[in-house]
């Protein structure tokens, strides 16, 4: 790798292919001097010529000044490239000039653009040599996957960053459905350690597969904005966040919040979509200091064949957003590490805000408690992998160093680097190579400092897992109105590669659980527990629901299925996803994450009767009682103050304060009948929740009103909607319902007439209903 710094490119930066780009009248030399750009600006022109990407600086269209650009040989353009910065010299120019062009405004725009563009590039991928760094690894990556052809894991050994892969295996790790006592004593930690830990969303993808545009403008809009289960996705991992912030609220008294970190991107306006998003909702009431935003570079995209930098207009290069593996580099660039580091966070949870099942039950709290308490530097939350899954495997990587020493280390493979591996793709066969490695799903936890140390490193290390996909076909229109779909990609890092600094070292080969004495970690779940995505659009006629919107939904309701069928709650059961491709889900049951988020917890809130098929179950309330209810329809609960209520604080921001003035509802021995959804509607789109009703039973609570049913028949089409500060009870009357409206207490305002008191006992969580 010729890993250039700025300033020896920038004194050396006058290779003869420079010199006359800059000279000749079909370049841009006239206009850079009346533009008077300055050196900097000059000096990233230049590296763009010296890159061999001339092309992208072409008013019109025109062909490259050297047809050599256009090889189709990778090899031949990495030794051209390498010979350029080998021997540039001196060049004393100003950028040509007398050469008769000129630039309109909206050139001069687009070609400001493009120098902040490439500003960021040469700043941020300083590490391995800015932009023409960029380009030289591009090639350097197409030119191994050219070599890597053909060639299968049997007959090679992998040299990687001066280690040799000897050997790559299945990782062993706590399975949490099945070592349940330890699951439930590292959710405890994880709970304990709340207050040590911060929160960070990659947010900065394009994804192009989801296809989601605004319905009004026709704007293209990135994933965090997908209307999911009545909200976007990003409230999603808010709400999944304040749950079990709710919880350590319940168990030990205080509040606590935690500092949540955003990486976003430029990219379908991206960072301004989310950035707008908090501010439209107050920043959930959690203060506009607990986030802080950082935002990727996009960089070029390139074409399979002569790894050319593809081209929308002059100064306009296709660009898209370099893989969430930039994170760790870029937050050290920014400083969140020490943002972090002063609020007291020694480690930190990472998921992608398209998994909409990662905080289900105990995983990340396991994750995260068992990463805290024993002091590991990174570990992944894994689960089995299926068919079809564009998802990368978890491995336990055995490497042998020059210095005879043996390494492990709990890492990833990519997806798109399975071949190099002799991984195979396709069906899974029995003893298939795939088969035996468990998914990875991009749930981390992550040590802080550890995390700082690798992306303040200023080496190729701080960009883990570069690769570069060109399998995917790139769809983009000209200058001209031509439309154009050709294979390309451009650099990407993963970010959970960074496990490739955390192998550790023995002077002898380990046979047997090394994983115990390693840095890094794995644990395991049922899958529908750990990763079910909406990151692609299901395409109209699909059978297939894998990675949509659609099939996500079916995975929260199986949840939901596995939930309440503990509770002694009858309900219907789920088949495969094939079976609901032209028809909605056999039910619809969606609650608020803060009824647990373990499931130990919401369990004890649960107990008897039944939901039928075709029913709806909504519940939007923390303080909840149900006891043998039976449910035929659609009963929703909607409570303003689900965990708590808000505040002003010394800023005038409304903080969300857990635990006071919560609406609360009771329901015993309670039969719920109406007509519910119109399952024949064509407009229902189920997992949006935007459904049409015949009937439904609603139960809406302002600020900490309380509603309570007990032995009796809701039938038909009802709003039952409580006054802040009131209690509405329902009961048997002479003559069909008893209904009764009373003022609660005043000195049950802030902790209601009743709550449940949470207490933990040996590795468990107990509730008891406490009356006051």
């Amino acid at each position: 790798m010729f890993h250039q710094g700025r300033s020896s490119c920038r004194s050396r930066i006058s290779d003869s292919r420079v010199k006359r780009f800059f000279r000749s009248r079909r370049g841009l030399a006239g206009v850079l001097a009346s533009l008077q750009l300055s050196s900097d600006q000059l000096f990233l022109l230049k590296c763009v010529v010296a890159a061999g990407q001339e092309h992208v600086l072409c008013l019109g269209e025109t062909e490259s000044l050297e047809s050599s650009v256009a090889t189709s040989a990778v090899k031949s353009a990495l030794y051209t490239l390498a010979d350029m910065i080998e021997n540039m010299d001196s060049f004393n120019g100003n950028g040509g000039a007398g050469l008769g062009m000129a630039l309109g405004d909206h050139e001069i725009a687009e070609l400001t653009m493009f120098l902040q563009t490439l500003a960021e590039i040469e700043r941020f991928y300083d590490c391995i040599g800015g932009i023409i760094g960029y380009q030289i690894t591009v090639l350097e990556l197409a030119q191994k996957s050219f070599e890597m052809q053909n060639i299968s894991w049997a007959h090679q050994r992998h040299d990687v960053k001066e280690c040799q892969i000897l050997g790559i295996n299945a990782p062993n790790g706590l399975n949490l459905s099945e070592d349940t006592e330890y699951a439930s004593q590292a959710a405890l930690w994880g709970i304990e350690g709340l207050p040590d830990l911060g929160e960070i969303y990659p947010l900065g993808g394009s994804a192009d597969r989801l296809g989601l545009v605004d319905p009004n403008t026709g704007e293209c809009l990135p994933a965090a904005m997908l209307p999911y289960c009545g909200r976007t996705l990003l409230e999603g991992l808010i709400r999944d966040l304040q749950a079990r912030e709710f919880l350590y609220f319940k168990l030990y008294g205080k509040q606590c919040i935690t500092p949540v970190a955003i990486m976003t991107s430029s990219a379908k306006n991206n960072h301004k979509h989310v950035t707008s998003l908090c501010e439209r909702l107050s920043w959930f009431g959690r203060g506009r200091s607990t986030f802080q935003f950082f935002e990727q570079p996009l960089v070029p995209v390139v074409g399979a064949e002569e790894c050319q930098w593809l081209v929308t207009k002059p100064f306009s290069p296709l660009s898209k957003p370099g893989g969430h593996g930039v994170i760790w580099k870029l937050a050290y660039d920014k400083g969140i590490f020490k943002w972090f580091y002063c609020q007291g966070r020694k480690g930190a949870t990472v998921r992608q805000v398209s998994n909409v099942v990662a905080a289900t039950d105990l995983t990340l709290l396991a994750l995260a408690g068992i990463g805290l308490r024993q002091g590991k530097k990174l570990g992944f939350a894994s689960c089995k992998r299926i068919s079809g899954a564009t998802e990368g495997v978890n491995v336990l990587m055995e490497k042998k160093s020059l210095d005879g020493n043996w390494e492990y280390g709990v890492s990833c493979i990519e997806y798109t680097e399975f071949d190099k591996f002799g991984i195979t793709t396709g069906p899974l066969a029995p003893k298939g190579l795939q088969a035996e490695f468990p998914a990875n799903t991009n749930i981390l936890y992550i040590d802080l400092p550890s995390a700082e140390l690798v992306g303040s490193s200023k080496s190729e290390s701080s960009l883990p897992g570069m690769v570069l996909n060109t399998r995917k076909p790139i769809v983009y229109t000209d200058q001209f109105g031509r439309h154009h779909s050709v294979s390309g990609g451009r650099l990407e890092c993963t970010m959970q590669n960074i496990a490739d600094n955390y192998s550790n070292s023995y002077s002898s080969r380990c046979y047997n659980d090394v994983e115990d004495k390693l840095d890094t970690f794995i644990v395991y779940n049922e899958r529908r527990r750990v990763t079910s995505s909406a990151k692609k659009k299901r395409r109209h006629g699909d059978k297939s629901l894998h990675q949509t919107p659609d099939g996500a939904l079916l995975d929260i309701l199986r949840n939901a299925h596995d939930l309440l069928s503990q509770c002694d709650i009858r309900l219907p059961e789920i088949e495969a996803n094939e079976n609901y491709a032209d028809s909605g889900p056999p039910f619809l049951i969606l609650v608020h994450p803060a009824l647990g988020p373990l499931w130990e917890v919401t369990k004890q809130k649960f107990y008897g009767g039944s939901i039928s098929e075709g029913s709806e179950l909504q519940i939007e309330v923390a303080e909840f009682f149900w006891r043998n209810v039976q449910l035929n329809g659609s009963l929703i609960i909607i409570a303003e103050n689900v965990m708590g209520s808000m505040k002003i604080n010394e800023n005038s921001e409304s903080i969300l304060h857990y635990g006071q003035r919560c609406g609360r509802c009771k329901l015993q021995n309670v039969k719920v009948l109406n007509k519910g959804i119109d399952w024949t509607c064509d407009e229902n789109i189920y997992w949006k929740h935007d459904v049409q009703r015949s009937e439904v039973l609603q139960i809406i609570l302002h600020g900490n009103a309380e509603f309570e049913a007990t032995d009796v028949v809701l039938q038909g089409n009802h709003v039952f909607e409580v006054p802040d500060g009131y209690k509405l009870k329902i009961m048997p009357g002479s003559s069909g319902l008893a209904i009764q409206l009373d003022p609660i207490d005043q000195d049950m305002m802030e902790s209601g007439s009743w709550h449940w008191d949470y207490k933990i006992e040996g590795s468990h969580i107990q509730l008891e209903l406490v009356e006051s």
